[in-house]
């Protein structure tokens, strides 16, 4: 059962179209005008409102626009009369689903345009319950004075296209610090891609990065899309970019300079918009005194520096993270949440955690799978 709005001058239409819908077994409501469909759906949720696009003090395309402004999801198929193409194009325009002619041509072509509509409605909202799933996965746990200042950037910096270096040692969370920076900007509808170049070949990085034509090198056989393509839009996160060759230093500086790349093989530019996070565990100031990194690119990804501490400098978050990944262990075994002595929390937050929070997850598991059905201090002493 869906909530729909009938918003139409005409008592006859509305009466019409209210007993078609009522008969599918939706709840109907009725406005006469877009100022009394404006008052209606600010403060009832509404699936779905049919609303007509000729009408007094309010017409439909100016509700259909004052309901964007206000940030109400109502999904809108418009009615009229009086339509033409370019009315038609207007409304699919302003965010209108469906444009339907008065008079109707039959019940049924009303119930597909409703039923394509929930369906649509269903979809988005398994999207945005997936994606909150996927943001909680990257959430930063943590209230130490620290990681707040790390949040309070990410917070003020993410709304922005600026780019950001993220610094901080192996396995303390650069990572995450990306992903909410992309999570909470402008681009977070368009695609995210991870480059990690410490895994890459020298030789293989600028295809991997700006992409190849057929033929360009002997196992071109077919043309390939780069991750700046593939990142049109949205952010690319080039990790552990101090391990990325000069030569390809140099590719990276030019698509920053100009916003166009150029595939391995090709002669034509192609024009990118991406946002780019990039990601150290070295100090990228004696790397360039050593000639092994660009100064010119340390300043072009460099616009923000956020570095992210060490576990050592957090303890006071471990048992926050320790109780994270009992729960995300759990979830992942299929197997109840287990329980942890207070003894054994403090054992682990006098550990050094030169691995930092990854190497704490690591033993987190190993912790789950050994003991029973509670962590003692004596099994943390033994398999730490």
């Amino acid at each position: 059962m869906a909530r729909i709005l009938i918003v139409d001058d005409m008592a006859a239409i509305r009466a019409s179209l209210r007993e078609i819908l009522e008969q599918e077994g939706h709840e109907v409501a009725e406005a006469r005008d877009g100022e009394e469909a404006l008052a209606h759906l600010k403060v009832n949720e509404t699936d779905v409102a049919f609303c007509d696009v000729k009408m007094p003090k309010l017409d439909g395309i100016e509700l259909l626009q004052l309901t964007k402004k206000e940030g109400i999801q109502t999904a809108f198929i418009m009615i009229s009369a009086h339509g033409t193409r370019e009315t038609a194009l207007e409304c699919i325009k302003q965010g209108a689903y469906f444009f339907i002619q008065k008079p109707f041509d039959s019940i049924e072509t009303i119930l597909i345009h409703l039923r394509n509509v929930l369906e649509r409605n269903s979809l988005r909202a398994e999207n945005k319950a997936l994606k909150r799933k996927i943001s909680r996965q990257w959430e930063i746990i943590g209230q130490s004075a620290p990681i707040l200042q790390v949040k309070a950037m990410i917070d003020k910096v993410a709304p922005t296209d600026a780019r950001v270096l993220i610094t901080g040692p192996n396995g303390s969370g650069k990572e995450l610090v990306a992903r909410q920076l992309h999570e909470k900007s402008k681009r977070a509808e368009f695609p995210w891609v991870e480059v990690n170049c410490a895994a890459i070949p020298s030789e293989l990085i600028e295809s991997e990065l700006f992409g190849h034509e057929k033929g360009a090198f002997t196992s071109a056989v077919k043309q390939r899309i780069g991750k700046f393509e593939q990142a049109e839009g949205g952010t690319l996160f080039l990790d552990e970019i101090g391990d990325m060759s000069l030569a390809a230093q140099a590719k990276v500086l030019r698509a920053l300079q100009e916003n166009k790349i150029t595939r391995v093989g090709g002669e034509r530019d192609i024009p990118v918009n991406v946002r780019i996070i990039a990601a150290t565990n070295k100090d990228l100031k004696k790397e360039i005194a050593e000639n092994r990194f660009r100064e010119d690119l340390y300043h072009r990804l460099s616009v923000i520096v956020i570095r992210v501490p060490a576990l050592a400098e957090r303890r006071e978050d471990i048992p926050l993270l320790i109780d994270k990944f009992l729960t995300q262990i759990a979830e992942e075994q299929g197997n109840r949440k287990k329980k942890i002595s207070s003894e054994a929390v403090k054992a682990l937050q006098n550990h050094s955690w030169t691995g930092n929070i990854r190497e704490l997850r690591n033993v987190i598991e190993r912790l789950v799978i050994m003991s029973e059905d509670t962590i003692t201090e004596k099994e943390v002493e033994t398999y730490l």
